[in-house]
């Protein structure tokens, strides 16, 4: 009796509920812009970039005063580790934690009430004396630890422990933005703050770029029957991304010593094979895919280019230039844009636009190292460079911010 009400039940069961897609986006009665975390920050992104720098351009060819007493050049390095870059990593966070973790994304009223404290980071900062300098950095600082929190929780509600190393970059990124701003208001050189900031975004490409290139990659290759596919995780990317962290650290506290200079060429060397280990000489056809492996070059180029620091064969300005410029602005940008193109439902294919702004983005960071390599041709270069890097982003602005402001993926976001 006992076997066959144990056989009814199991007949009688309920299968276990199949776990449903992630909602796309929530605020469907609202304005698009809000209805995801890409679209508001994404957008703001590619206008601050170019706004941000025509005003540093403009600061060095017809002395524009930008940043008030903070001072013109702190004001163009804070803006665009702590403007720009956290503009593009937030629209990221935003948009992949809820792939993540299976959680409704944030949307609507808080993501709008977010993205309001990062303006007026950026106001107040453009024009620090009108409010008073310690107000204006105060507005700022309230930037990151409001996306930290945000981030933490999603993350742990969701029970996704692996990803608690991202929030430690934002973390560092905090604390790197606070150390910044009382360097400057003690009147020193914010270097150690800047460097800080750029190895916690070189890691978040390490940690993030070692899933999404790989990824991407295999399944495009997968889907033309390419049978050398790229390697899949293993002990060999964990060594990679440790030996990128013990250089990076190095590197923030004696950015040319000699010890820095031989971990950093080990850096570049594990971070050079990891990347041939994905195979992207294969996705010339898609450049969609292919740009993702041209941002990914610049993190062993630019440990590389840090360990010529030392022996004086390279200024440090050139070396971090590789990592600014190069690795996080291609790679953002390959990001934003492809983002962009998924979760509005446009095709996954780079059009011709697309390219050109990657094209624009990696000449610029091809020229950016030359201007302090040949000074006699310093403004020249520098000017080069950043109208490359303007362009590149009034492309991207022209091609998504309409389907950034307009456009539903079909059903749901």
């Amino acid at each position: 009796m006992t076997d066959s009400k144990a056989s009814d039940s199991k007949i009688t069961a309920k299968p276990a509920p199949r776990r449903q897609p992630v909602p796309r986006g929530l605020a469907h009665d609202g304005p698009v812009i809000l209805a995801y975390g890409f679209r508001p920050f994404f957008l703001a992104a590619g206008i601050w970039a170019m706004l941000a720098m025509a005003l540093w351009i403009g600061a060095l060819a017809g002395d524009w005063p930008i940043g008030g007493t903070y001072g013109g050049p702190a004001w163009h390095a804070h803006e665009m580790l702590f403007g720009y870059s956290t503009a593009a990593m937030a629209g990221f966070l935003l948009t992949a934690i809820p792939n993540w973790t299976g959680r409704l994304p944030v949307s609507g009223a808080p993501l709008g009430l977010l993205f309001l404290v990062w303006l007026a980071g950026r106001l107040a900062l453009l024009a620090p004396d009108l409010i008073r300098l310690p107000l204006a950095i105060a507005l700022d600082i309230a930037f990151l630890p409001f996306l930290l929190a945000i981030c933490a929780r999603e993350v742990i509600a969701g029970r996704k422990w692996r990803d608690l190393k991202v929030l430690a970059v934002v973390a560092a990124l905090a604390l790197a933005n606070m150390g910044f701003h009382a360097i400057v208001i003690f009147g020193a050189d914010p270097g150690l703050a800047s460097r800080l900031a750029v190895s916690a975004y070189v890691m978040l490409i390490g940690i993030i770029g070692g899933r999404v290139v790989p990824s991407f990659t295999r399944n495009w290759l997968a889907k033309r029957h390419v049978q050398s596919l790229p390697a899949p995780y293993d002990r060999f990317d964990t060594i990679a991304l440790l030996g990128g962290l013990a250089a990076l650290v190095l590197w923030v506290i004696w950015p040319a010593h000699a010890v820095t200079g031989l971990a950093c060429a080990l850096a570049g060397l594990l971070h050079a094979y990891r990347l041939i280990r994905w195979r992207g000489w294969q996705t010339g056809a898609e450049r969609l895919v292919l740009v993702l492996h041209l941002a990914y070059l610049f993190v062993p180029l630019g440990f590389f280019a840090i360990a010529l620091v030392p022996p004086g064969l390279l200024d440090p300005a050139s070396a971090l230039h590789v990592f600014t410029v190069g690795a996080i602005g291609l790679m953002t940008l390959a990001i934003m844009s492809r983002a962009t193109r998924g979760h509005t439902g446009l095709p996954l294919t780079a059009p011709a636009m697309t390219a050109a702004s990657y094209a624009l983005l990696f000449l610029a960071a091809l020229l950016r190292p030359l201007a302090t390599l040949l000074p006699d041709h310093y403004l020249a270069l520098l000017s080069a460079s950043g109208a490359c890097w303007m362009a590149a982003f009034a492309l991207y602005l022209v091609e998504y911010a309409p389907p950034i402001l307009t456009r539903r993926k079909p059903r749901a976001e």
